[in-house]
């Protein structure tokens, strides 16, 4: 499963700063990294009078703008989507995501903080790290508010380094990790039934989506 860890902090506080800083270092080390960003406002991205705007003008309730370099998809939704339904749409291609915002959601947390603005947004059990310009009483890494590469070093250490789960199953769009057996069973069946269709040569990625 690809590791997934929240910068969370109040409105004003720095935490897309915090999340250059640390995408950078991440990048660094050789890491590829996807991010989201929670905007609870709303958003806009498709220009008046571009194609891609005339398309869902038009009525098409998804628009992919794709080209050489990049590949932006619209869609439209009818929920807030969970941390969990983003991470499965970004895919199985990256080593980490960092998201900005979700302080709802129940993953890996780390809280950008700043001297006068008020109480923390999690408790200590709640945090990975700090992000911080004071240091504070409480039993969690704390690090400076420019200290991209002790975080980067942090999410290396305790999530990149350790070997990634091979299969994780998605009930709800949430993830629940499989134990090793139950993984080999299933691939050597998947692997077994793709191996007898007809013109498949040599499997390098197998993705299998359900919808019930």
């Amino acid at each position: 499963m690809i590791p997934v860890v929240c910068l969370v902090g109040k409105s004003g506080v720095g935490k897309t700063v915090v999340v250059e800083k640390l995408v950078v270092e991440l990048k660094r080390l050789g890491y590829r990294v996807a991010t989201i960003k929670h905007d609870v406002h709303g958003f806009e991205i498709d220009q008046p009078g571009k194609d891609s705007w005339r398309h869902a003008q038009a009525g098409a309730d998804c628009v992919v703008i794709s080209s050489p370099q990049k590949l932006a998809l619209i869609k439209k939704v009818d929920h807030d989507p969970s941390l969990g339904e983003l991470a499965l749409a970004i895919g199985p291609d990256y080593d980490i995501v960092v998201a900005e915002g979700f302080k709802g959601s129940q993953g890996l947390k780390i809280e950008v903080h700043r001297k006068g603005m008020g109480e923390l947004l999690c408790s200590p059990q709640e945090l990975l790290a700090l992000a911080t310009d004071e240091a504070l009483d409480m039993d969690v890494p704390q690090y400076s508010l420019d200290d991209g590469v002790g975080l980067a070093e942090l999410l290396r250490e305790k999530l990149l380094d350790r070997e990634r789960d091979k299969a994780t199953l998605f009930i709800n769009l949430e993830p629940v990790p499989l134990k090793l057996s139950i993984q080999e069973f299933l691939m050597g069946g998947l692997l077994g039934m793709v191996s007898a269709l007809k013109k498949v040569g040599d499997v390098a990625r197998l993705d299998l989506f359900f919808r019930r």
